[in-house]
């Protein structure tokens, strides 16, 4: 059959023919074969480019590329969207949906193949130069990482040329048509149906290898690409000095012990992660090199080494991130390890005039950060230990920045690059072009943890425990009230320091029913938190953390 001519033929009469009939099968099987194998295609041009991005573009790979060239493209309120639905699996989920539409499109291609020799190599090609162009915007690109997309384009091309010649050799069961008097039972030693029958098993066999090599390489990749982003070897050998300054001890009583809260300190295992890098960045700590530059008398180049070398101090501090709803978990308190931001910034001398930092990551990403935050006495950092560790690489290894007092969009940057000292008329940083305000302070928030919303409880003393931040402040006071009846003021637990959050308990009688419960918390300058509804746009959210308590008999 030639794949140029067309599958099916219309009977004089305008009737469909028993002929007709067993074409029509033919043309449904062989389209549905034809789909399969594009997928196939397409995923196996996948596989290939991660494959290859493994050996020889760790930070940058097709599929990264074009993901990050989307992520960059969305408007906020579809990002917020993304975190509220998925919270820290938002990236998995569009993986996920990335591969379910390259799939969808691969087997379009294959229709388009099987009608057409090279039409469906087209569009695999289309589609290599699609994550070509997002290769080349991106700001890991390499040569390499170019040649790398071209390679995996041409590989699905070429395999789905091939799969779609071999379906033309021996179309699978279901794409043999019979003739007008029922010819299908033709007697099995006839040659020709004998080649068919060998043609549509070494069809299936092809096809069967094919995709079970892309699963296989496909877990493969996953596997080693996720080597590259998780522990290495790098990490696991570096030894943290010890701190010149520790971080003040845990005031006795600081964490209530109520069941169900979570801990004061947030594991690492546990600790939030929002971001744009779809693969976590790798960077090597010993080629690793933080710059500062812009409007500065000094411009500075500084290594891992040289950093390790510097005085660090420990602090705990809390951070969180603005997409953080009210009542929810986007934010966490850490014992980090680093050098004052502060120290550095004095060796370069900023020029009169400079009010912003921005600061980028090793992928592209930047944070404009106020100046004055990071040149007062706050412990901004650069931090190189997480909770006595070395820095988790989802978590920014070997270096990232804390600073007490502003959401991370304008001040958490991960894989640390660069400092440059600017001004916020002539920079911004990543989120504020896309609706997010400039500085981003936290705003004074609380949240109930026990019990939780919808949860049934027994009649009696019933407990309620949370935690309440104002970073940078500090918490005066916590109050809860029942049915929007009076406040009743919480026990407040001993803080850590201004720069983390605070746990508190209060145990209120309750009659059997339904109770609605708010809290709300004061900062020690005796400010209240917002009570409006607002949403985390365009610079974090407001109102009072609602729960609803079922009480039984």
């Amino acid at each position: 059959m030639n794949s140029s001519q067309p599958l099916q033929e219309t009977a004089d009469d305008g009737a469909t023919s028993p002929g007709r009939q067993g074409t029509d099968g033919a043309a449904q099987g062989s389209r549905r074969w034809a789909a399969a194998s594009g997928a196939v295609a397409a995923g196996a041009a996948v596989v290939i480019g991660e494959l290859l991005a493994g050996l020889f573009s760790p930070s940058l790979s097709p599929l990264t590329a074009v993901g990050g060239a989307v992520i960059d493209a969305v408007p906020p309120g579809v990002k917020d969207s993304a975190i509220s639905l998925f919270g820290t699996a938002d990236k998995a989920v569009f993986v996920a949906g990335m591969l379910v539409v390259i799939v969808a499109v691969g087997a379009l291609a294959g229709i388009l193949e099987q009608r057409r020799r090279f039409a469906g190599a087209a569009v695999i090609a289309v589609f290599g130069l699609v994550g070509l162009t997002a290769v080349l915007t991106r700001a890991q690109m390499t040569p390499a990482a170019a040649v790398v997309s071209l390679l995996a384009a041409l590989a699905g091309a070429l395999l789905l040329g091939w799969l779609i010649r071999r379906l033309h050799e021996g179309p699978p069961a279901g794409a043999v048509g019979t003739d007008a008097a029922g010819a299908g039972a033709a007697n099995v030693q006839d040659p020709a149906r004998t080649a068919t029958t060998a043609g549509r098993r070494t069809f299936l066999q092809v096809l069967a290898a094919s995709a079970g090599a892309t699963a296989v390489g496909g877990i493969v990749a996953a596997v080693w690409r996720g080597a590259a982003a998780g522990i290495s070897t790098a990490r696991e050998k570096l030894q943290l000095p010890a701190a010149v300054s520790e971080a003040p001890a845990i005031p006795a009583g600081a964490e209530v012990g109520l069941d169900g809260m979570q801990p004061l300190v947030t594991p690492n295992r546990d600790f939030y992660r929002i971001d744009t890098a779809l693969i976590v960045p790798s960077l090597d700590p010993e080629s690793w090199v933080l710059r500062v530059t812009g409007m500065v008398e000094q411009e500075i180049e500084l290594n891992l080494a040289d950093l390790l070398a510097k005085p660090l101090i420990e602090r705990h501090v809390t951070i969180a991130c603005v997409s953080n709803e009210v009542g929810g978990d986007l934010i966490g308190n850490a014992r980090w390890l680093g050098w004052p931001v502060r120290e550095l910034l004095a060796l370069a001398r900023p020029q009169a005039g400079g009010d912003m930092v921005l600061s980028r990551s090793s992928d592209g990403w930047t944070a404009g950060t106020p100046l004055e935050v990071l040149t007062d006495q706050r412990d901004a950092l650069l931090a190189v230990g997480m909770n006595g560790e070395p820095l988790p690489l989802e978590h920014g290894f070997p270096v990232r920045m804390i600073v007490p007092g502003l959401y991370g969009y304008v001040s958490a940057t991960k894989w640390l690059t660069e400092l440059r000292v600017t001004r916020f008329a002539d920079d911004v940083g990543y989120w504020t072009p896309r609706g997010w305000s400039d500085r981003g302070p936290i705003k004074t928030s609380s949240r109930i943890d026990v019990p939780r919303t919808g949860r049934r409880v027994a009649a009696g003393t019933v407990m309620f425990g949370g935690v309440a931040w104002a970073q940078h402040t500090g918490i005066g006071k916590v109050e809860l009230r029942v049915n929007r009846g009076p406040w009743q003021e919480a026990r407040l637990a001993p803080g850590i320091s201004q720069d983390t959050w605070y746990q508190w308990q209060l145990g209120i009688e309750l009659t059997p029913g339904q109770y609605e419960v708010q809290v709300r918390a004061t900062d020690l300058n005796g400010e209240p938190q917002v009570e409006e509804r607002m949403p985390p746009a365009p610079d974090g959210a407001t109102g009072f953390h609602t729960i609803r308590v079922d009480v039984n008999p």
